[in-house]
């Protein structure tokens, strides 16, 4: 009968030799999580960022006409040139901004002018040169008129009352003859010579008044001195009863947009008066000019 071996059961290992360098125990450890409001708010900090830099980048390449370099770009808006180029060339591949091929310089693109030219309707002109013309009213005491062109013709399509006694009552949407109103001889100032030429040949120039200009050459002579003097009169051209000063407004393509005008009667407003009212309406003109996006 052969031997059994008895295996023991429960052999433990054999315990380490005490050596006075203690055994490093594992433990879990509980993973982070990260708070999604806070990862949001992160990536929202970060496009806002970019978002201002980026309007910056636009704003001084609108400022600088004749362009403007890399260099200087980053300068006047604080951006290392390798962050400022990045985002001048997420702009250029949308169309906003554009780089000359040879000088390399920024310019604004043709999609910005076109978003401006779409905003600045007849309707947003109306709420930007309201609170311009009730300025101009309060200054002077007289009514005051933005008109735009309309054919060959002018017609107003804001309008204020001055704080004194007996005001003009037209109305907004009144249609005006070009040759015989301050609004209109400033509209035909602005006019390119062979639009005026055409101008002249289709339109029959009849009088409002016996002070209304019914001739091409004292026409000519009074649109001259507009482009001149940058200021345009009407003493009973068209009303007898009333004087007029209008000045031209421009936009941000440096356009004449439309006329900006103040009107009395003429027992208040004298020549000397209007002349002297001519400094008042041309700054107001500015202003205005200003918030429709043209240089100063």
């Amino acid at each position: 009968m052969s031997a059994r071996t008895k295996t023991k059961a429960a052999e433990k290992p054999p315990a380490p030799a005490k050596t006075g360098v203690k055994t490093p125990v594992a433990r879990l450890v509980e993973t982070p999580q990260t708070d999604i409001d806070d990862d949001a708010e992160d990536r929202q900090r970060v496009g806002v960022q970019s978002l201002g830099r980026a309007f910056a980048i636009l704003e001084e390449v609108a400022r600088h006409r004749e362009g403007i370099g890399l260099a200087d770009l980053s300068k006047l808006v604080g951006l290392h040139n390798s962050t400022t180029f990045h985002l001048a060339k997420t702009m250029v591949s949308l169309g906003y901004i554009r780089q000359e091929k040879d000088s390399k310089r920024y310019r604004v693109g043709r999609p910005l002018f076109a978003l401006a030219a779409s905003a600045l309707d007849e309707i947003e002109m109306v709420n930007v040169a309201t609170p311009v013309l009730e300025d101009l009213s309060r200054e002077t005491g007289e009514s005051s008129h933005f008109a735009v062109r309309m054919g060959d013709a002018v017609v107003v399509i804001a309008r204020t009352s001055g704080p004194g006694a007996f005001q003009l009552t037209d109305r907004v949407g009144v249609v005006r003859p070009a040759h015989c109103t301050a609004l209109g001889k400033v509209i035909l100032a602005a006019l390119r010579p062979d639009q005026l030429e055409r101008f002249l040949d289709r339109v029959d120039m009849k009088p409002s008044t016996d002070k209304s200009i019914t001739d091409v050459p004292r026409l000519m002579r009074e649109i001259n001195d507009v482009r001149k003097n940058g200021v345009a009169f009407d003493d009973g051209e068209f009303n007898l009863e009333v004087r007029c000063a209008a000045v031209p407004v421009k936009d941000f393509t440096g356009q004449v947009v439309g006329a900006l005008g103040i009107s009395g009667p003429i027992w208040r407003m004298s020549n000397q008066a209007l002349k002297d009212r001519a400094k008042i309406l041309q700054a107001a003109a500015e202003r205005l000019a200003s918030v429709f996006g043209a240089h100063a």
